[in-house]
């Protein structure tokens, strides 16, 4: 009984120290960085080692889009990444919620989605002021029932991926 109770000990802590060498495994090394990489990452160079993998990983990946930019796409993330930070901590996750809520949709809905966006924006800057200003004074409820209006009419639209099928 004993024994059994050893040998089971044994391979509980066997296999969670492999679970630990997998985790160590999947850590990005500062040394395996590129010198490009290891620019970039400057930051985060103290910090590094105490890092999730994961965030590792997005800024590996984040560094290795940086390499690949040209001057005008490096100056115009700058930009963005700016604006991003200037934003504040409500607002920021406000979006990431949006984002998350986006990536959660289906490919018809996304595509639904863009192509409003994509309608929005070749309209004339007077034309989407007006559609500003238009939906700014309508009350809560004229906005759910044009909202729900929008929804259904474009259920009835076929996107573009059903046009491209």
């Amino acid at each position: 009984m004993k024994a059994k109770w050893i040998v089971s000990i044994s391979a509980v802590l066997m296999l969670s120290m492999s679970g630990v060498a997998l985790a160590q495994d999947d850590r990005v090394s500062w040394d395996s960085l590129s010198k490009e990489q290891q620019r970039v990452l400057q930051p985060y160079s103290e910090s590094w080692t105490s890092l999730e993998p994961e965030r590792q990983r997005r800024l590996t990946a984040g560094a290795n889009r940086w390499e690949g930019m040209s001057r005008s796409e490096r100056e115009d993330a700058k930009g963005r990444f700016q604006a991003w930070r200037d934003l504040s901590p409500d607002r920021r996750e406000v979006i990431r919620s949006r984002y998350n809520d986006f990536q959660r949709m289906s490919p018809r809905d996304q595509a639904r989605i863009r192509n409003a966006f994509e309608r929005y924006h070749r309209m004339p800057p007077d034309r989407r002021q007006e559609l500003r200003d238009r939906y700014r004074k309508m009350t809560p409820d004229q906005r759910q029932r044009l909202r729900e209006k929008l929804r259904d009419r474009a259920t009835d639209r076929p996107t573009t991926i059903d046009r491209k099928n």
